[in-house]
């Protein structure tokens, strides 16, 4: 996977860059498909940023009718599926959307932590 010149500073801008990714792609793209792919993006960003300890590295790319993205941090811990106890629970929605929009999700230890690479089917 192209490693990305500087990891993204925010979810932002990572959205950003999977967003233009996604408009050089010389097929046309449903729509539906775009905003899950940033959906997914940010999440994956922001999870890494408030509970793993930040972004290492960052890729995303397009391989055939699949676009591959892939987040780094420094934390062992997969994601957890949390669940709603209490009226006025906040949080927890993001991981679990992310497994039901990706077409499949691989969490691989790294030296440094772990890796997270979120596949989806673009067309």
């Amino acid at each position: 996977m192209t490693q990305a010149p500087e990891i993204p500073a925010t979810a932002a801008e990572a959205r950003n860059r999977v967003h233009d990714l996604l408009h050089a792609h010389p097929e046309p793209l449903d729509e539906v498909m775009l905003i899950d792919a940033l959906l997914i993006t940010s999440e994956l960003v922001t999870n890494a940023r408030r509970h793993a300890g930040g972004v290492t590295a960052f890729a995303a790319r397009i391989t055939g009718n699949r676009l591959e993205i892939r987040v780094e941090d420094p934390s062992p811990r997969h994601p957890a599926n949390t669940s709603r106890n209490s009226p006025g629970d906040i949080g927890g929605y993001g991981w679990p959307m992310v497994c039901q929009l990706a077409t499949s999700i691989d969490i691989a230890p790294t030296s440094q932590g772990k890796a997270i690479t979120v596949v989806l089917q673009l067309r």
